[in-house]
Formats: C-alpha cells, structure tokens, sequence
C-alpha cells in the first residue's frame, strides 16, 4: 500500500500551507495547520477530506480565534494510523495528545460529518474542554437496517485487498466520474476544491484510510450515541437542508437525545456546506458559538 502523499512532492499550491507544520503525538507523524490570532479553535474535517476543507473558511475564523486544523489519521499528509488510533475511540485520543503536544486546549470546536462525532467523543472523554461545539451536518448515527449490517463489513474488506484503495484511485482520475461523487453530496464546490479533493482521491493511502475510518468509526457511533446525554459541553447542530450524505433529519434524532442541543439550518446548501459559502457558513458557526457560550466572544468577555 501506497505511503500517502508525501510533502515535498504533492504539496505544491496547498491551501494555508504556510502554517503547515508536521508534530508528533500518539506514535504518528500529523500534518496540522495553525494560524490566526486568539484563543485556540480546533477544526476537524470529514472522512475522506483533509484540513484543505477549512481553506476558505478557516481564515474567516482566524480573525477571531487561532486555528488548528490537523489532517485525521492517513489522510492528507499526516501518516497512516496506528492500530490504536483507528477507531472512534483512538482517534479522539490521538487528536488529545496532538494537542497536548501542542500544547493547546481549544475554546471552541468545529468538526464536519464524522469530524463532529471525533469531537463529541473527545468531549465526553475529557480530551478537551470547550465552552461549545458546533458541528457541520455531523455524522453521529450509525448506518441502519441491512446496510448497518453490510458497510462496516464491506468496508473493511475493501480496506484489507489491497488492489481496492488502487483502483478506486485509478477511477478518481476521471474527472467526470469525482464530479459525480462530489455532486451526490448535494453540494456544488469551486473548481480548486475538486482539484483538491481529486488530488486526495488519486492517493491510494489516502482512499485506504478514508476507507477504514469509515468502517472502523462505525461500531463507535453506537456507543456515541449512548453516551451522548453525557455531553456537558453547550452542542450546537447545522444542518445544510441539501444534504445528501448526511439527511437534516439525523440532525433532529441527536437533537432529540440530546435536549439541550440547538438545530440550526443551513438553506440551500449542500453536504460540504463550509466550501460552497465559507464566509456565510462562517458567520453563522461564530454566532451559534457566541449563543451557546455567551460569557465570551472571540475570547473577550461580553458586557
């Protein structure tokens, strides 16, 4: 299997790459971006993604709040993940100890899809302590009925041949058949993010890894979902009403286990809702964050 993309060689014209920089923590190698001004903000992105998600939107939020934004396990440019770090649980524990590295506790977090679930469980574990978190159409229910049964499964057994991850990245080539892909997510993205996201999806390390988090992440969704009227940290849910990936109505089930969760909606708007309209997806994140924890703002305290 393929290493993954390698810095010297793919990193050219990278979003933000001026703040990249490349840590150690938790027996993995982690490409991670920080930037902007004001008390920490961890960003973490989708499966199947990397921090080049946040390559718009990020930036909005630096204004305010000194952004960290890591590449999860195998994805992007950080390496492949350790045994222990590659489910719901291990990584919510590796993402901890990169901030302890970095010697970092984030006032707020912003996590998209499976990215949300990360943080919550992070929150539940006491890896961090943030007054709120706002999560991007999250992915916190695990597939239902037969496909509950069949994906994790399946998934696995892609992830394990180890031709699957190649020839997936064989197929992204096409740009017409990534078009496709990225257009069933109900979003429409400029043409550098399809360049981006076909520039991940050639990688044959970074299908591999998108692959298993999804299928790993599955049975801890399950407990997630136990666990989360635990959750003490103020939780504030987005939900773009053109998602295709993740549908609006998930975000009403976490609501409703969850009483003390705000729903907001995002109209039209799709699955990748930061990329489409970064600036507006901003303000609205730094509004519900505002909300869910009024005694500060941006990190000045609100008279």
């Amino acid at each position: 299997m393929a290493a993954g993309l390698a810095w010297e060689r793919d990193a050219a014209g990278w979003p933000n790459r001026g703040a990249s920089r490349f840590v150690e923590a938790a027996g993995l190698r982690w490409h991670v971006q920080v930037y902007g001004t004001g008390p920490p903000a961890l960003l973490l992105h989708g499966s199947a993604a990397s921090c080049h998600s946040w390559r718009a939107f990020g930036p909005e939020l630096a204004q305010r709040y000194t952004v960290i934004a890591p590449d999860l396990p195998g994805h992007g440019f950080s390496a492949p993940a350790t045994r222990r770090l590659q489910d719901l649980d291990g990584v919510a524990a590796g993402v901890g100890e990169l901030l302890a590295v970095l010697g970092m506790s984030p006032q707020v977090a912003v996590g998209h899809s499976v990215g949300a679930a990360i943080l919550v469980r992070m929150a539940l574990d006491r890896h961090i302590a943030p007054e709120a978190l706002a999560s991007l159409n999250g992915a916190f229910l695990p597939f239902s009925g037969l496909a509950g049964q069949l994906f994790p499964t399946t998934a696995r057994l892609l992830t394990y041949n180890p031709l699957v991850p190649f020839w997936l990245a064989f197929r992204a080539r096409n740009r017409a058949f990534l078009a496709e892909v990225l257009a069933r997510t109900g979003s429409r993205i400029d043409r550098q993010g399809v360049d981006l996201y076909q520039r991940l999806a050639t990688d044959p390390g970074h299908v591999a890894a998108a692959l298993g988090m999804m299928a790993r992440t599955h049975d801890g969704l399950h407990t997630l979902m136990a666990d989360l009227p635990d959750l003490s940290v103020p939780l504030v849910l987005l939900a773009a009403e053109g998602d295709r990936t993740v549908p609006p109505a998930q975000a009403e089930r976490v609501r409703l286990r969850l009483p003390s969760a705000r729903l907001e909606s995002l109209p039209g708007l799709g699955h990748l809702a930061h990329e489409e309209d970064p600036a507006g997806v901003a303000r609205r994140v730094l509004a519900a964050l505002d909300a869910a924890a009024p005694k500060r703002r941006g990190g000045a305290a609100v008279r």
